[in-house]
């Protein structure tokens, strides 16, 4: 199981709103012109988050239907910190620090001119999974440029069908630069989170030097149809349809270590030469 951080993300939006005082706030002026900003492809509700006091100040009547609550009062703190499905935690937690380093080196009064988005699994109050798109703008800084308060979205998108990992993007306000995917590097392996088994990992280690099922077999001393079996187990858990998908992604999310992607590129090349006759 992956260590939840969620203390450190929340002295990170403490760090954002350090120096804010918690003085009241007309939500109405700026909530409808923020929105505008925000596309929804499905049913959505949105909150206000004060960062200095760490409490969700507001929430919209629709939270009940997304997440299936009762009243809106309902929506705290605690339920965004143990809504996030297990696998999807360690992401949460980079996503949140890395917000974080990214709007306090902004240059003052620039914080409101980004929106973060990121997507996650969440747990309804009924036991159900959904994949939430959240996106969030500062919706409020004090004088020296920190966020006091965020403006922050769910959407329900779990007609998508959207099966990859989640992705981290800052989009650009106002004429900003936009920076999508800025999480490639993500070193959240899924061989911490025991997804694979020991063999599996060892199979994978092969396969990422390029060798193929026979010289595996020899190496382990087991039968070619075992490591096949391996290799079958490692596609279907790893959600790939080939073993060059499997060596990209394995590569785009470091899972064995940075060691490993020099030899994931030679596999790949090799794959490519024979695809398109280059070799």
């Amino acid at each position: 199981m992956p260590t939840n951080k969620f203390g450190d993300i929340k002295e990170a939006w403490h760090k954002i709103g350090k120096h804010a005082v918690g003085d009241g706030f007309p939500f109405e002026l700026e909530i409808d012109q923020k929105l505008m900003d925000i596309f929804h492809p499905g049913n959505y509700y949105y909150y206000i988050f004060n960062c200095y006091t760490k409490e969700i100040e507001y929430a919209s009547p629709s939270v009940t239907e997304v997440l299936g609550l009762i009243a809106p009062s309902y929506f705290k703190f605690s339920q965004v910190t143990s809504m996030v499905h297990p696998e999807d935690l360690p992401y949460f937690d980079d996503f949140e620090l890395r917000a974080t380093d990214f709007l306090t080196k902004l240059p003052p009064g620039n914080a409101m001119k980004y929106k973060m988005a990121y997507d996650f699994r969440a747990k309804r109050d009924d036991g159900q999974f959904i994949r939430l798109l959240q996106e969030s703008v500062a919706l409020q800084t004090n004088e020296k440029g920190l966020v006091v308060r965020r403006l922050i979205v769910h959407t329900d998108i779990s007609h998508l069908n959207k099966n990859a990992c989640p992705t981290l993007s800052f989009i650009g306000l106002n004429g900003e630069p936009s920076y999508y995917d800025v999480c490639r590097e993500l070193a959240t392996p899924l061989l911490e989170k025991s997804i694979f088994t020991k063999m599996e990992q060892k199979v994978l280690q092969q396969l990422l030097k390029g060798s193929n099922s026979k010289q595996i077999a020899e190496a382990f001393f087991i039968s070619k149809l075992t490591v096949n079996g391996h290799r079958r187990n490692i596609l279907k858990k790893a959600n790939c349809n080939s073993t060059v998908e499997l060596i990209l992604k394995a590569a785009q999310h470091n899972w064995l270590g940075i060691v490993w992607l020099a030899h994931s590129c030679f596999y790949i090349f090799g794959e490519a030469s024979l695809l398109f006759g280059i070799a």
